[in-house]
């Protein structure tokens, strides 16, 4: 295996432990043992598992249900909305090509958000929101619906809301607005600047930050992670995606958050025991576990 496609190696272990607020272990290699057991060999103890679709939606559910430290959230992926809606000839989804189902397959598949949503180990209804890099204009009415089905979801089960923000950060705040958002509401990789940052502090919205936050072209978020409240502040993987620095383009997995949340405290002026501290309370809080 050449060291580009190699897993990174264990960082040093956290003095403090903490979540990894959001991963998809059903998309990482070996199995969830492995993964929970490294990832708690370095101090992440919890994690969130994140459904995309249906299937991995149920995959959550059962992973929580059998392990204490997994968590679940459950959701339609803002780019599933208009795949489930206009279908996907191409394929480009895990599901691979698919006929158009239109709305009632779209109000199905909501239903099915919906059971989930109810079980005790399913702790938040995510990712949903918008996403404008992936979807054209013909699948925007079919985001936008699911999105605002999904906040309902999450009020009506007193679940936390789990944002999927790609290119969006206007819409997706105002449809919070116009819904009211729930109690608790997290935006997963946060992606936006400084000046959103404080509008999502202004609201009480938890922003979670991923390894993009290392990259040398992500000063904008350093700058939003810098005026973000401490207390609202969380920390991810989104794994097996977004591999911090210095291990950028190789799989990233939860044992990793440490290398984030180092460079973390170095933007916030944190020790690192602090920032772990206020981390792992403010995801208990956000996730209610």
């Amino acid at each position: 295996m050449s060291s580009k496609s190699a897993p990174p190696p264990l960082p040093e272990p956290l003095g403090v432990a903490v979540a990894d607020s959001h991963t998809h272990l059903d998309m990482q290699d070996g199995t969830v043992e492995e993964a929970l057991a490294r990832a708690a060999a370095v101090g992440v103890t919890t994690v969130v598992q994140v459904g995309c679709d249906i299937k991995g939606s149920r995959w959550a559910a059962e992973t929580a249900a059998a392990h204490r430290e997994v968590h679940a959230a459950v959701a339609l992926h803002p780019n599933e909305a208009p795949r489930i809606v206009l279908g996907d000839p191409g394929g480009w989804s895990r599901q691979g090509a698919r006929e158009a189902g239109g709305d009632a397959a779209l109000d199905d598949a909501l239903a099915e958000i919906d059971r989930l949503a109810a079980l005790d180990e399913v702790r938040a209804v995510g990712e949903t929101g918008l996403d404008y890099f992936r979807t054209g204009p013909e699948g925007m009415a079919a985001q936008e619906r699911s999105f605002r089905a999904h906040i309902e979801i999450a009020k009506r089960h007193g679940k936390a809301l789990v944002i999927h923000d790609r290119e969006a950060h206007a819409d997706v705040l105002r449809i919070l607005a116009e819904e009211g958002a729930p109690e608790r509401t997290v935006f997963h990789c946060y992606s936006g600047d400084a000046e959103m940052a404080e509008a999502c502090a202004a609201a009480g919205y938890f922003m979670s930050f991923a390894g993009n936050v290392t990259f040398k072209n992500a000063q904008p978020l350093r700058d939003a992670l810098a005026v973000a409240p401490t207390e609202l502040v969380l920390v991810e993987t989104d794994a097996p995606f977004l591999t911090p620095a210095p291990y950028r383009g190789r799989p990233n997995a939860p044992y990793l958050v440490p290398v984030t949340l180092r460079a973390m405290a170095k933007v916030k002026g944190l020790d690192e025991d602090t920032l772990a501290s206020a981390i792992a309370a403010n995801t208990a809080r956000a996730f209610d576990y």
